[in-house]
C-alpha cells in the first residue's frame, strides 16, 4: 500500500546535480535513438502518463525527456475540462482516440485519471462511480497492452505542498512566468489532502503500477523519468527492419 506522505519529494543529498543533469541529457539521446527504431519497426508503442498536482512539472518533464526526439513520432496531448461533446460520451471516449498507434510515443499531460481525481475531490461523482471508473481504466490500459503491444508508463510527479506554493508564487512574481499563472491553481490548493487521498486510491488500485517521482527538484525529476522511459524502450528489444529477400 503506497502512502504518499511517507515518500520523500526531495532529491537525495548524495547526488551531484551537474552529474545528474549530464546523465539526463545522455538518456534523452538514447530515447531519441530508440524512438527512431520504434518508429521504423512499427511493432510497439509507448504511452507515457504524467500526473501530479499543479506546478509539479509535467510540461518541463516532457520537454527534457523527449526534447531530442523526432517531433512527428512523439505526440503530446493535455487533457483539460471536457467539452460538451465529450461530456455526452462515456469518460474514456475522448481518451481512447489519443492512444498511440504502433511506432509512436504518446505523452498524456494529465489523463483519464482526472475523471476519478478532480471529479471525486469536488463531489461531482460518488465512490460507486469512482470504483466503476477505476475498473474501466484498468481494463482500458490492459487492452492497450495486450491488444496493441503498447507499453504503459505512469508517473506521479510527487511535489510537496510547500514547493508547490513557491512555484505558484513565482508565476506571480517573475514576469517571465506570468503567463503560467492560473487562478484555478490557487483555488485547488485547499483541497490538497483530498487530492492526496484520491491519488493514493488511484495508485493503489491500478493494475499497471505507478512510479512515484520526487518532483521538488526538477533535475532529479527529469532524470528519473528519462531513466524509466529509456529502460522501457530498451526492454522492447527494438530492431531496425531490413529489406526483404530479393526475388531471383
Amino acid at each position: 500500500m503506497i502512502q504518499l506522505s511517507l515518500i520523500k519529494t526531495e532529491a537525495p543529498n548524495t547526488l551531484e546535480k551537474s552529474h545528474i543533469i549530464k546523465r539526463t541529457e545522455e538518456l534523452a539521446k538514447i530515447i531519441s535513438d530508440l524512438q527512431h527504431i520504434l518508429y521504423a519497426q512499427q511493432k510497439h508503442s509507448l504511452l507515457v502518463i504524467l500526473q501530479g498536482m499543479d506546478a509539479s512539472g509535467k510540461d518541463g518533464t516532457t520537454q527534457e525527456v523527449f526534447g531530442k526526439c523526432t517531433p512527428g513520432a512523439v505526440k503530446v496531448y493535455g487533457f483539460k475540462k471536457p467539452t460538451e461533446e465529450e461530456m455526452s460520451h462515456d469518460f474514456l471516449w475522448r481518451v481512447h482516440k489519443h492512444a498511440p498507434e504502433k511506432g509512436y510515443i504518446q505523452v498524456f499531460n494529465r489523463s483519464h485519471y482526472e475523471d476519478i481525481l478532480i471529479q471525486r475531490v469536488h463531489g461531482w461523482i460518488d465512490m460507486e462511480r469512482v470504483e466503476k471508473r477505476m475498473a474501466a481504466i484498468n481494463a482500458f490500459e490492459e487492452l492497450l497492452t495486450f491488444d496493441n503491444n503498447t507499453t504503459v508508463l505512469k508517473f506521479y510527479l510527487h511535489i510537496s505542498e510547500a514547493r508547490q506554493l513557491e512555484k505558484l508564487q513565482e508565476r506571480i512574481d517573475d514576469p517571465l512566468k506570468n503567463w503560467k499563472h492560473n487562478d484555478g491553481d490557487w483555488k485547488e490548493r485547499p483541497y490538497w489532502k483530498q487530492y492526496m487521498e484520491a491519488y493514493e486510491y488511484a495508485i493503489n488500485q491500478s493494475s499497471i503500477p505507478w512510479q512515484i517521482i520526487p518532483a521538488d527538484k526538477k533535475w532529479y525529476r527529469n532524470y528519473l523519468v528519462a531513466e524509466a522511459v529509456a529502460k522501457a524502450l530498451l526492454d522492447m528489444k527494438l530492431e531496425l527492419p531490413s529489406l526483404p529477400p530479393k526475388t531471383e
